[in-house]
């Protein structure tokens, strides 16, 4: 064995025990009054709500539902600041659930209710954190969409909240619990690539995304509807913009757009895969190209990142005016893994080094030879009666949300998408939306927990 991999896996030990450690110690701490208002017992029937009431609680519910029977799901309450989006939710979650469910304006009144033992957050970006806080606060069990945080405060508040409490957090980056994303860190971490020098991600699109010329959201809302103040949840006041309240992916203030979305997906998957927490190193270009309309953030984005003790560089790169051509691509020296499309792509191949294959593979043909002639492998998960799998995987994993569940009932296992993969991926995407903004090459201080703009010695 190298030097190089000793060192790398005496770096992933010690990531994976300062992880166990730190969990440990909050799983231990003790109970508040408010977690003692409803223990689930391991065949009670866990009772959640939703927090934040547009498109992707649509998909939280969908999920919820998949798992109604087998995991012994309720529905009993929706929460939204709009009258019209929680009135849609308790409307779809009696259609899917057959039940009323309590409709709420105001999360700290949701939380009262002594027959809820979970939430699912699905507000705007820069809202995740603080919410989050306030629900395992409140002694509730909390699914959280990524990204957890766009600023480093933020981050530290939820990560504080959630390891000062018992409560179980599964964080939205549903990847790692995909049963072929398992599988590729299980080939990475048995060494079978050699040592991995980088990983790249290129995943695109090709359309105004997160603005919707015509939303008729935009259309119906009126501020009288709503509470404009809360929405802001801290943010310097402007007045009433309905573009900013449901198209908040585009607007500086309110999202990185494609870091706090795309990359933040990217980077939790890096960190899954080669047991690493946060880039040491950033550095990011980009700008509005394709879709000169009202978006603030940029629609073509590439960053750079390094993490030293792994020697490893992580390249990401976004671009919504051409889809052609997405892949994930791990590059070690004894072999490489390439996934064939874009963010959740479960379509893998391994390719061992030392071939003669100048200039790599056709993959749209030569890939079939190449399989038939051994020089390429199909990434599979037989147990689950995984094989060649496709390019588009939903987002709507089930095998995420009974992670979550599972943990739930038992209290003493730790979430795949835990509290610490929510801090690693915020930092790492606020890293590259500042590096962007600021035209900086930005640095983390592992032992201050900050970013700067010089190398930390």
């Amino acid at each position: 064995m190298s030097n190089n991999e000793l060192s790398r896996r005496k770096f992933i030990g010690k990531t994976a025990a300062g992880i166990a450690g730190v969990t440990v110690m909050s799983n231990s701490s003790t109970l508040n009054a408010a977690s003692y208002r409803r223990i689930v017992g391991a065949n009670d029937r866990i009772n959640i709500g939703f927090i934040g009431c547009g498109s992707r609680s649509s998909d939280h519910q969908t999920m919820a539902k998949a798992s109604e029977k087998d995991k012994n799901i309720g529905v009993v309450a929706v929460c939204d600041i709009w009258k019209l989006n929680r009135e849609k939710a308790a409307a779809n979650c009696k259609k899917l659930f057959g039940n009323e469910v309590t409709q709420f304006k105001y999360t700290e009144d949701m939380l009262k209710m002594q027959e809820l033992d979970a939430v699912m957050i699905a507000t705007g970006d820069f809202q995740h954190a603080k919410v989050l806080a306030e629900v395992v606060k409140a002694g509730k069990d909390c699914y959280c969409e990524k990204p957890m945080a766009i600023d480093v405060e933020d981050a530290k508040l939820a990560r504080s909240a959630v390891l000062g409490s018992t409560q179980v957090v599964q964080m939205g980056s549903q990847w790692v619990s995909d049963p072929i994303q398992l599988k590729v860190r299980e080939i990475i971490r048995s060494g079978k690539l050699g040592q991995i020098t980088k990983i790249e991600q290129v995943w695109n699109d090709n359309n105004p995304r997160w603005h919707v010329p015509g939303d008729p959201d935009v259309a119906a809302i009126r501020e009288a509807d709503t509470d404009w103040n809360r929405w802001l949840l801290g943010k310097p006041y402007v007045p009433f913009d309905p573009w900013k309240y449901f198209e908040f992916r585009i607007f500086r203030d309110y999202s990185g757009g494609i870091t706090s979305q795309w990359m933040s997906h990217g980077a939790g998957l890096v960190h899954f895969y080669t047991d690493t927490a946060i880039p040491d190193s950033m550095v990011a270009n980009g700008g509005i190209f394709g879709w000169p309309d009202i978006r603030q953030n940029p629609d073509t984005f590439q960053a750079l990142a390094t993490y030293d003790d792994a020697k490893l560089l992580y390249s990401y790169t976004s671009n919504y005016a051409s889809m052609f051509g997405d892949y994930t691509c791990i590059r070690g020296k004894q072999g490489t893994l390439f996934a064939h499309g874009g963010e959740g792509s479960s379509r893998w191949f391994f390719i061992p080094e030392h071939q003669d294959l100048p200039g790599g593979f056709d993959f749209y043909e030569g890939m079939k030879d190449a399989i038939k002639s051994g020089k390429a492998e199909i990434v599979t998960a037989p147990e689950y009666d995984m094989k060649l799998g496709p390019v588009n995987v939903s987002d709507n994993s089930k095998y995420h949300l009974d992670n979550w569940i599972d943990c739930m009932r038992d209290r003493s296992k730790v979430p795949n998408g835990h509290i610490h993969t929510g801090f690693w991926h915020s930092i790492a995407s606020i890293m590259a939306t500042r590096a962007y903004r600021e035209g900086k090459k930005l640095y983390w201080d592992r032992t201050k927990e900050e970013i700067t703009s010089h190398p930390v010695i």
